[in-house]
């Protein structure tokens, strides 16, 4: 199942100059690194890739050293064996990155399911951050209807070989712009691209299926209480993906953490202003400085 090429659809890739790839938890890794001062790791959602932090890594490069990989099988990073793309799988391969980087975030920064990743790699000791900035994160199962056809409905989309190739085939920009559209976000050209190369691409999709399909959120719901770093949840008003009131959740469960709601703003708030997130990245760094 063809996957993104970086001669190909990595041509142009936006802070390109900054990528490099490594062998790491049995993994060929597309990673980016830039800047000087504190270390600070970025991991993206599922079906997006290093390019989410176009806008908002050369900002915070500023006064960091910015780790941020594509996630497995997600981008130019290899795939994980099916079994292996949960959440607790994804974290422990996360954690063998950083380990053979000698890579350890003072900040961690998360959208969406990669804050969810986050959140497991902190609970289970494999990084030590002292902040965890959750831009739009998704930590919560889903209620209700949605809770019970969702997971069945993935794995049998990865359980059927078509479904990432028809999905791609039919991944024209203007579809690439209606999914994202109905996250809320509104789509710059630049998205439009980067984010159709790489939906064109099945084993991409097959990696972001597979990754859904083996996503269970009760454990990390249930061991959410453990959680040490600073938790500062920040919430696009207008996100129809993870809706703002998941926030105020999961603050019911970590009484300690902030919320921090961006008016106007979708799921891809990090993508649409990312002056106003490095800002608030930049403000948490200051008052965690001794």
């Amino acid at each position: 199942m063809r996957r993104p090429r970086w001669e190909i659809e990595g041509r142009a890739w936006p802070n390109r100059e900054a990528s490099s790839f490594v062998q790491a938890a049995g993994l060929r890794w597309h990673i980016q690194r830039m800047g000087q001062g504190p270390e600070l790791l970025l991991i993206h959602g599922t079906g997006a890739a290093t390019h989410s932090w176009r806008g908002l890594a050369p900002l915070l490069a500023r006064h960091f050293t910015i780790l941020a990989p594509d996630l497995p099988g997600h981008g130019f990073t290899d795939p994980l064996p099916g079994h292996r793309l949960s959440l607790p799988g994804m974290a422990q391969a996360l954690g063998g990155l950083l380990a053979k980087l000698e890579f350890s975030p003072t900040i961690a920064v998360g959208h969406s399911a990669g804050a969810a990743i986050l959140a497991r790699m902190c609970i289970d000791r494999l990084i030590e951050p002292q902040t965890l900035v959750s831009l739009n994160g998704a930590f919560l199962p889903f209620r209700g209807v949605p809770g019970h056809l969702f997971m069945p409905l993935a794995k049998l989309l990865v359980i059927n070989p078509l479904a990432p190739r028809v999905f791609s085939w039919t991944a024209d920009s203007r579809a690439v712009e209606r999914l994202i559209r109905n996250t809320g976000s509104v789509p710059d050209k630049a998205a439009i691209d980067l984010y159709g190369r790489l939906i064109r691409c099945p084993g991409h999709v097959s990696a972001a299926l597979g990754m859904m399909a083996n996503w269970d959120l009760h454990p990390l719901v249930r061991d959410l209480r453990r959680l040490e770093p600073q938790l500062v949840l920040v919430a696009g008003a207008k996100d129809s993906a993870v809706p703002p009131e998941q926030a105020a959740r999961v603050r019911d469960l970590v009484p300690a953490a902030t919320v921090e709601v961006l008016p106007g703003l979708g799921h891809l708030a990090h993508e649409e202003r990312p002056d106003l997130i490095s800002r608030l990245v930049e403000q948490l760094a200051l008052a965690d400085a001794p």
